[in-house]
Parts: structure tokens; C-alpha cells; sequence
């Protein structure tokens, strides 16, 4: 409440895993990983500009910005492990798993439920399953997983049901431009 309440509107050290649910748009964006990761720095800097905010939208996007460029799997871990561990499984985590909103509690959970995935609803199944902050956790595997598998036309065209023609709109010009 303290939070609302404050004019103030400058970052407030938040580690939170909103910077990594918001950066996905900065992996299709950026022409290469340097510039991801700057540009994913600069995104969650005006909020989350606790070093783990940081981490984690970098981590996220470039983890995109890598499989929508072809990368492989076992690249993609790597490239995770410079942010963060992820020595556990989807099983492993599953039965302890709990409502969690920093990113080094989230990011490298939301990428293991991407990395053991078959595809796009595999993944979303595994975030959805772990618990948790799943929106979240799901939003970040599905923004991974998107640039790995691609979304399938049948999801895809039940979620653009769901939007206004505006919205519909602003969605078809930014995957005409970048996806």
C-alpha cells in the first residue's frame, strides 16, 4: 500500500519478476545479444533496478533473442547459467514449489519448465503445474518458448479471439514488424 500511495515515481531496488515478465518484446527487438542485454538493462531499470531485476529481464530476453535466432537448447541453458543455476527439474520443483515474485526464484523455474517442454502448450503446462506465481512464471516460459517453438495457429487464433480490434491491430503490426 505504501507503494500506491507514493508520488514518487523514480525505481525503488525492486527484484521482482515483473522486469522479466515485461522484457520479452526487447528479445525480437534487439539485433544482437549485446544490445538485448542493454536494452533489457535500460527496461528494468526504471522500476527494478535491484541487480535481480536486472538479471532477469536480461536473462529472459536474451534467452529469446537466442532461440528465435536458432539456438539450441543446451546453448540456451548456458546461457541462463550466466544469470542463474538451474540444477532441478520441473518433477524436482513441483511438490515444494510456492508463490514466489523475485526473479532468481522464478526466471530459472519458468526456463526449466521451457527447457524440458515438447512445445509451445507443453510449456505452459509445466508453468501452470509448478504453482506458485503462475501467470507469471507461465508468461515468461511462453515468451521463451514462443521464440523456440512458435505459438501454433490454433492457440494463436483462439487468444486473438479474445481482443478488441484495436488491440488486434496493434498485435498483427508488431509481428508484422518483428516476428
Amino acid at each position: 500500500l505504501s507503494w500506491v500511495e507514493n508520488k514518487r515515481r523514480d525505481p525503488y531496488n525492486s527484484c521482482g519478476n515483473g522486469s522479466a515478465m515485461r522484457t520479452s518484446a526487447v528479445g525480437w527487438y534487439a539485433k544482437s545479444i549485446e544490445e538485448c542485454e542493454r536494452i533489457a538493462k535500460l527496461c528494468a531499470e526504471i522500476t527494478h533496478n535491484h541487480p535481480d531485476g536486472i538479471a532477469g529481464a536480461q536473462a529472459t530476453a536474451g534467452v529469446i533473442f537466442l532461440a528465435r535466432n536458432g539456438a539450441s537448447k543446451g546453448e540456451l541453458k548456458a546461457y541462463m547459467e550466466k544469470y542463474y543455476p538451474v540444477d532441478f527439474t520441473v518433477d524436482e520443483i513441483r511438490p515444494t514449489y510456492e508463490y514466489e515474485i523475485i526473479n532468481k526464484k522464478t526466471v530459472p523455474q519458468a526456463f526449466q519448465c521451457f527447457y524440458e517442454a515438447t512445445d509451445f502448450e507443453d510449456t505452459k503446462r509445466n508453468a501452470i503445474s509448478i504453482g506458485g506465481d503462475s501467470d507469471t512464471v507461465a508468461a515468461i516460459a511462453g515468451s521463451m518458448a514462443e521464440a523456440f517453438f512458435g505459438i501454433p495457429e490454433d492457440i494463436e487464433k483462439e487468444c486473438m479471439s479474445y481482443l478488441d480490434d484495436y488491440m488486434s491491430y496493434i498485435v498483427e503490426k508488431y509481428y508484422s514488424k518483428y516476428i
